[in-house]
């Protein structure tokens, strides 16, 4: 008998439905364990079946390997966010080229002789 594609849809006879769950998660768990093998990674896989009942695969300590992402999703969150370092120096930039162009838009004014009042001899 060859192996043949078949269409991915819910099975609809509940003896066949346990019999391809139970046989796809020791596939799935064959699976898990040669990637860690062969990469050497952290794998951590839980299963619940239809029945609710918990199949869990763990290359190391599955505690570990949950702490461990958790504390990769906090410190992806806070890259997100510049760091106070980043945001007091860009609003040091930002208050600098602020004063910056209000002293280059006053020349510019100067030049196209608008606001000339308060002005001396000199400045003119």
């Amino acid at each position: 008998m060859t192996r043949r594609k078949i269409q991915i849809k819910k099975i609809d006879n509940a003896t066949a439905r346990l019999v391809t769950f139970s046989k796809r998660r020791r596939g799935l768990f064959k699976k898990a364990f040669e990637l860690s093998t062969l990469c050497d990674a952290d794998i951590a896989l839980m299963v619940f079946s239809a029945t609710g009942k918990l199949f869990e695969y763990a290359s190391s300590s599955m505690q570990q390997v949950i702490e461990r992402h958790n504390l990769h999703s906090d410190n992806l969150g806070k890259m997100d966010q510049p760091s106070l370092e980043l945001q007091l120096e860009n609003s040091t930039s930002y208050t600098m080229l602020s004063k910056e162009i209000e002293e280059k838009t006053r020349e510019l004014r100067k030049i196209k002789g608008e606001k000339l009042h308060g002005m001396d001899i000199e400045e003119l």
